[in-house]
């Protein structure tokens, strides 16, 4: 395999971004107390895991209130980046009913944030733009009678509400940039400045960030979470594991003139097969009431072709013939995209470290094969909450009874059982595929063993033809990145500080494999570039809605100013 330039391809991981120190995500003395905001627990992120945590501490604490006294004024914060919680948030999504049942078990599911339970199926091989063959009976993985169709933006703003109705502290517009680490125990974050200009100068609406010191941590940041990130290199927490790997998944939403009276998956078109490509993922076509649907796309970032774009993939598969029919006389009305854990089992960090707890997706747990993970965010949110609430009863700081919780919930056994799925597809699609019917058929007992994950920034890259694919687009059934942006909602400072860090000058490949591969068009290729040689790339970071995909392709996102990016609302 060579390059377009003849060369040996490049893999981004030969260009890591330019981080000074892990010590620079890392603070390790405290504020004087008259300076820092304490609080009883400081929870990282608005989403499903975090906000889920937040209700069950406040449940228990609810039955001791001499423990509520003792963890001061604000017993349990969450630190949530966006405009509010929800806005960063995005899945397909089906949620299973257990996280919900075993959080609020006295509520009727009609008052859950959902659009009802799955009572039709319909899973497809997509043979070309106008050829699918229905697969049937359902695949095992695609079995999802009576779970729940849901926008996770939507469930985090519900339950948002639930705990500040128990008395959580909100802290919205809020980044959490440094782990405040002191005697080898996490005591809390320290958040982010606001108010700095492009060249980091303070302007006259300056805000300092502040230590937020606290008796215990929960990182729930969700994919690529920065902190989480920290946590695992100081700790060590990914000793003895497979690197993580990730895929990328662009949505759309869309109001529709015809109701959609079941969810559809998809196989196959206009992904590629041959192993060389490593091209694998799947659509979504799900049902939000009468008048919407959820449309999105998911491929792996360990593929080759330096010219794959998920949000392209996306255009292009909605020149199916299926997909035409669902959409036609309809209007897109919501867009965005989000990374997603892909390792299973075996990439799992160890959730704990002293005064810190990791949940949901920061600590990969997402089932692939089954495609869900929000019951698992919430589950790990309950338990989390329940080991610090104990730990606390007695004034400890050593939550690694939360290790074995997860390990004995749901969350352990189902993701053991499925160790090994994402892994054969680097066989190929149809060897890879056959590999892991035999792992569903056997509950992951056949073919055993460990198999390893190589990380996605390891793949070299080449310039080949997959970008000759893709529709042009015409502003009402296709659209391009930036009009798509603007629809997320992103409300980024046009002078804002740049929180993208990338190598500017890499090969023409490495170049390309970003540029493609950002749905909101953040890297650019100059005009006048070099068709040989380094490219200087220019990364227009004001575009980011924070997927966390170049995390895994070769460079590193760390948190904007709080405030910015997206404001997701139906996704």
């Amino acid at each position: 395999m060579s390059s377009a330039n003849g060369h040996a391809p490049s893999a981004p991981s030969e260009f890591p971004p330019p981080v000074a120190s892990p010590e620079e995500f890392i603070k390790r003395t405290l504020d004087s107390a008259d300076e820092r905001i304490e609080v009883g627990v400081a929870i990282v992120g608005g989403g499903p895991a975090g906000l889920a945590c937040a209700v069950r501490l406040l449940q228990l604490l609810e039955g001791d209130p001499k423990l509520a006294e003792r963890l001061g004024e604000v017993p349990v914060a969450v630190i949530e980046k966006g405009k509010s919680c929800g806005a960063h948030n995005l899945s397909g999504a089906i949620m299973r009913p257990s996280g919900l049942e075993r959080l609020f078990p006295d509520l009727n599911r009609s008052e859950w944030p959902t659009y009802g339970p799955v009572e039709k199926e319909s899973v497809y091989w997509m043979l070309s733009r106008g050829g699918v063959l229905p697969l049937k009976p359902t695949p095992p993985p695609f079995r999802n009678h009576g779970n729940h169709v849901v926008s996770v933006a939507e469930l985090s703003r519900w339950l948002a509400a639930r705990a500040e109705e128990a008395g959580a502290f909100l802290l919205t517009e809020t980044s959490a940039q440094r782990l405040l680490v002191s005697g080898g125990v996490v005591r809390g974050v320290r958040s982010g400045d606001k108010g700095r200009s492009r060249d980091g100068e303070e302007l006259s609406n300056f805000e300092p960030g502040s230590d937020v010191s606290a008796r215990a941590t929960v990182l729930a940041e969700g994919t690529w979470g920065h902190l989480t990130g920290a946590a695992i290199k100081e700790f060590e927490l990914a000793s003895g594991r497979e690197p993580q790997v990730w895929a990328l998944g662009v949505k759309e939403v869309w109001e529709v003139a015809r109701p959609l009276d079941r969810v559809v998956h998809t196989l196959g078109w206009p992904l590629r097969y041959r192993a060389k490509w490593r091209e694998f993922g799947g659509s979504w076509i799900y049902p939000m009431g009468a008048d919407r649907v959820s449309i999105g796309f998911v491929v792996g970032l360990d593929y080759t072709d330096a010219t794959v774009s998920p949000h392209d993939l996306l255009q292009q598969f909605k020149t199916s013939k299926l997909v035409r029919q669902i959409l036609e006389g309809g209007k897109r009305v919501g867009w965005g995209a989000k990374a997603i854990p892909e390792g299973g089992y075996w990439a799992m960090p160890r959730p704990s470290a002293p005064g810190l707890v990791i949940c949901g997706d920061g600590a990969g747990m997402v089932n692939v094969p089954i495609l869900k993970g929000i019951h698992y965010a919430i589950h790990s949110g309950i338990l989390a909450a329940e080991t610090i609430f104990e730990q606390l009863q007695g004034g400890g700081s050593d939550f690694s009874a939360y290790d074995q919780r997860v390990e004995d919930s749901s969350i352990g056994t189902e993701l053991y059982r499925s160790r090994n799925m994402k892994q054969p597809f680097h066989k190929g699609f149809f060897l890879g595929g056959a590999i892991t019917n035999a792992m569903v058929l056997s509950k992951g007992r056949f073919p055993g063993g460990r198999w390893a994950n190589h990380p996605d920034a390891q793949a070299p890259m080449i310039v080949a033809g997959k970008r000759e694919d893709y529709p042009k687009p015409d502003g009402k059934y296709t659209f391009d990145k930036l009009s798509s942006v603007y629809v997320s909602g992103n409300a980024t400072r046009d002078d804002a500080p740049n929180h993208i860090r990338v190598r500017k000058q890499v090969p023409r490949e490495i170049a390309e494999t970003w540029r493609w591969m950002c749905p909101a068009g953040v890297y650019e290729i100059p005009d006048d570039a070099p068709s040989e040689g380094p490219v200087d790339i220019v990364v227009n970071y004001t575009n980011c809605v924070q997927c966390g995909a170049i995390t895994a392709k070769g460079g590193r996102l760390t948190p904007p100013e709080g405030g910015d990016g997206p404001l997701y609302t139906i996704t």
